[in-house]
């Protein structure tokens, strides 16, 4: 036996273990959200069960296996961070994902870098997860306040919405979000009366709405999500207020709709990339996912964000066949195109922004829809290299200039 031979032998002898080690220790995925508050239905159980089946999917493919886990962040800057420093530093998880409410996600995003872990952000808003906060350790999937705020903008000016007043979330998402739709209001050559800023986790938005009815706007635009945004429609449809004003509503999906009611919200615009009435592929992984769910619920776009992402993010770790590098696994999955049957084809940028096309829905009538959920029909779609922040604006430090 040659001296090459027997050296190679004793090498793959000693390199056994670790292989070994390596195939048997689960990927760790923590999916971290609000479970209990505003956002407990666009995120939360919902989120969990995607990840759940991208694993599950990914590993009818693959013998790599994988653990998700899961947390209640409440809302609290302080619990979110403190959960996910927990998770990465001692608790061996590799990945946090979802993270609805944008201050909690810009405190992960730093933890990840520090740590060199992995953050998907697909329930955050914030655009400044691929701007000046940027990181080699992040990627921003689903939506941002920017794509949401110039979209929503266009359709509702080129209705003839030039006059605009805002009830504002009171914390980064919602500013985030007013400023990018005012800065294409004024672009347009429209006009922003005014904003009143409401706490997070509101029961009574009366006196916000009665503020912006005084403004005489021709446009009310809600800058909230979730539970909060629920509870202003419901409260503005009471008060005959849908009938009078344009309401966009940014972070507007099938839950809200379904919540409030057709006749309330009918003529309501969203811009979303993934709606599950779509094709044969988004009803198939609907029905999929809606059975699983406690209370049988639609996904909505963030939710199949996070099955979507967690998909690409496993295939990267198989390329790289370790999840410890965190700025390796993110660099992988911007190299690889990305494809699933939810979002279909797409690109990681420099930044980290995933873009693909969005679409633009509306509410349907009443007497449009033929079932529970059947809530809305498409009216256009924007480009995937329109749809987003242009790369060179954003201040992100990892583009080149």
């Amino acid at each position: 036996m040659s001296a090459r031979v027997i050296f190679t032998a004793v090498l793959l002898l000693l390199l056994a273990p670790s292989v070994v080690r390596a195939q048997s220790t689960p990927v760790k995925i923590g999916v971290l959200n609000d479970q209990s508050g505003v956002y407990a239905d666009d995120q939360g159980t919902g989120s969990v069960i995607a990840a759940q089946l991208a694993a599950e999917d990914f590993a009818k493919k693959s013998n790599m296996p994988v653990e998700v886990t899961t947390a209640d962040h409440q809302n609290k800057v302080d619990v979110g961070t403190a959960i996910a420093r927990r998770w990465l530093e001692r608790e061996g998880v590799e990945m946090i994902i979802d993270v609805p409410n944008s201050a909690i996600a810009l405190g992960v995003n730093t933890l990840a870098r520090d740590l060199n872990k992995v953050f998907i952000a697909s329930g955050a808003g914030t655009a400044d997860l691929t701007g000046k906060a940027c990181t080699p350790n992040t990627v921003h999937w689903t939506y941002d306040t920017w794509e949401l705020g110039h979209s929503i903008a266009k359709a509702v000016f080129a209705r003839g919405g030039n006059t605009w007043y805002f009830i504002t979330a009171d914390y980064t998402f919602g500013k985030d979000l007013e400023a990018n739709a005012s800065e294409e209001i004024t672009k347009l050559g429209g006009q922003v009366l005014g904003a009143v800023r409401a706490p997070l986790g509101a029961s009574d938005f009366s006196s916000f709405l009665l503020q912006a009815q005084s403004a005489k706007p021709k446009v009310i635009a809600l800058a909230n999500a979730g539970g909060d945004l629920t509870n202003t429609l419901k409260q503005a449809a009471e008060f005959g207020l849908t009938d009078k004003f344009q309401m966009p509503s940014f972070v507007f999906n099938p839950n809200n709709a379904r919540a409030i009611g057709l006749r309330a919200a009918q003529g309501v615009l969203a811009a979303a990339p993934f709606y599950w009435d779509s094709n044969d592929a988004t009803r198939d992984f609907s029905k999929r996912y809606q059975e699983r769910h406690p209370r049988k619920m639609m996904p909505n776009d963030m939710q199949a964000g996070v099955y979507s992402a967690t998909t690409h993010y496993l295939k990267a770790v198989a390329s790289v066949n370790s999840a410890t590098d965190g700025k390796a696994i993110v660099a992988k999955m911007k190299e690889l195109p990305t494809d699933d049957p939810l979002f279909g084809k797409g690109v990681i940028r420099a930044d980290g922004r995933k873009i693909h096309p969005i679409h633009l829905y509306e509410v349907k009538k009443p007497t449009e829809a033929k079932a529970e959920w059947d809530t809305f029909k498409l009216i256009s779609t924007i480009p995937a290299e329109q749809a987003f922040r242009p790369l060179s604006e954003g201040g992100c430090p990892l583009v080149k200039s």
